[in-house]
């Protein structure tokens, strides 16, 4: 049963990460990095290896005069992000008389 939980969201950063991602259009990283209560170098490296495995997309530009980078969940990584939520709530055994959705 456990073979359909993916590995790349063992963390809790990444898995925070697209929990974030999975119900925000963009978000950029400063954001991120306050709702998630990490370090800058923390955050960037699991977001590396989420863009890595194509499961973020990653969009830089200025905002004023500023640099601002931003982050969304590609389709391919809102698909393994409910992929792995659905094997979460299979392993949850449903309440007595409740049959699991």
């Amino acid at each position: 049963m456990i073979e359909q939980l993916n590995k790349a969201f063992e963390s809790r950063v990444r898995l925070g990460i697209m929990a974030v991602l999975a119900v925000n259009e963009w978000v950029d990283h400063a954001r991120l990095k306050e709702l998630l209560n990490v370090t800058d170098g923390n955050l960037a490296s699991h977001l590396a290896a989420l863009e890595e495995l194509k499961y973020v997309q990653v969009r830089k530009r200025f905002v004023g005069k500023r640099p601002n980078t931003s982050y969304r969940s590609s389709v391919t990584g809102a698909k393994a992000f409910r992929t792995h939520l659905e094997a979460i709530e299979r392993l949850i055994p449903a309440p007595a008389g409740k049959p699991k959705p």
